[in-house]
């Protein structure tokens, strides 16, 4: 299984547990609603922008829109697929390294969101830490460009690798 398929497992985990979809996100200005939304919304316009037909935009309730953008995903999402190359934001790449580096990240980072403004935030595992560690480094100085995370805030140096990695991204634990 691909890190994006376990990000994505873990997710539907945390939006099946959400019951405020109202509720404040750590996300500037976003409710619980809003965190799903862009999830849904940014995996499908970079997937629509490799010629994935991925359909109608799913309509209803959080949850559902979730489960029905992600049935339209994994049988979408195909080795070839994944092995397809394109040049991206940071040079030649696959499809599937962005799904598993930049999106993977994004559902973690966004499925401890979601469980935060439950007051349930998740716990990265170390396959996590280590994944998002790399895709940060990757990121270079962009990580702090305009929409993507705020600047680092400051934490205790004695605080665990999931508060450092959350706080490089400007969110408070």
């Amino acid at each position: 299984m691909t890190f994006f398929d376990e990000a994505a497992d873990r997710l539907t985990d945390t939006v099946s547990a959400t019951t405020d979809w109202s509720a404040a996100s750590p996300c500037e200005d976003w409710t619980a609603a809003d965190v799903v939304d862009h999830v849904v919304d940014t995996e499908r316009q970079f997937l629509e922008g490799h010629d994935v037909d991925l359909g109608e935009r799913p309509t209803g309730s959080p949850a559902d829109v979730w489960a029905a953008h992600l049935a339209a995903v994994r049988p979408a999402v195909t080795d070839d697929l994944r092995s397809r190359e394109y040049d991206g934001f940071f040079g030649r790449t696959t499809i599937g390294a962005t799904l598993d580096a930049f999106y993977g990240f994004d559902l973690v980072v966004h499925g401890w969101d979601l469980g935060s403004s439950n007051g349930r935030p998740t716990t990265f595992t170390d396959a996590d830490l280590d994944a998002m560690d790399a895709a940060f480094v990757g990121f270079g100085d962009h990580a702090y460009d305009d929409g993507v995370f705020h600047r680092p805030v400051d934490v205790p140096e004695d605080a665990d690798r999931q508060t450092k990695l959350l706080a490089r991204m400007g969110r408070r634990v």
